[in-house]
């Protein structure tokens, strides 16, 4: 028994139509369905509903729900801005580089690039105010990964002992750290 891949991945947004329109014009992601109920299917609960999907690539489908009836979202106030964000994969850095200049373009600040060695990155925040990133593959990837699954066991009992990050791949972000 084993999960084949993500079907899709929700999120809430505060206007629908918003949304399809602001993934299709900067991230170039096609509306792919709607669906619309008064009452949830899985609960039965009365709570209107629009949801709808993004084709993210590959198979790989974003969805978001609106919900008029809700008290207005917001974010979790005790988890730091950075840590909760999805990310998309991006051909090369050419590729990343051209949706910086197409985001900022259009008035969307964008952080990044951001070197993490193994992949480089930018970050964003949609209408919804759901961190993004798009990130490309090092020229390196496959053997620096290689690196860092050689280490991982041992990071994370080191981490789950001391809450204190190990030093086994302290490289791997030095680059960035040290930039001036």
């Amino acid at each position: 028994m084993k999960i084949e891949q993500i079907h899709h991945v929700a999120y809430r947004c505060k206007d629908a139509k918003q949304t399809v329109e602001w993934y299709n014009k900067m991230l170039n992601m096609d509306f792919v369905l709607a669906i619309a109920e008064d009452h949830v299917p899985s609960t039965h609960e009365p709570d209107p509903y629009m949801h709808i999907f993004m084709d993210a690539g590959n198979g790989n489908v974003l969805a978001f729900f609106e919900l008029p009836t809700k008290p207005e979202m917001d974010r979790d106030r005790n988890t730091p801005v950075w840590v909760q964000h999805i990310a998309f994969k991006v051909k090369d850095r050419e590729t990343l580089i051209q949706f910086k200049d197409h985001l900022e373009a259009n008035g969307v600040e964008v952080l990044g690039v951001t070197d993490h060695s193994i992949f480089h990155s930018i970050y964003f925040f949609d209408p919804n105010g759901h961190r993004v990133e798009l990130a490309c593959p090092d020229p390196e990837e496959e053997a620096l990964l290689q690196k860092l699954d050689s280490v991982k066991w041992e990071m994370l009992e080191e981490w789950s002992k001391t809450k204190k990050a190990p030093k086994h791949a302290e490289w791997l972000h030095a680059k960035e750290l040290h930039k001036t």
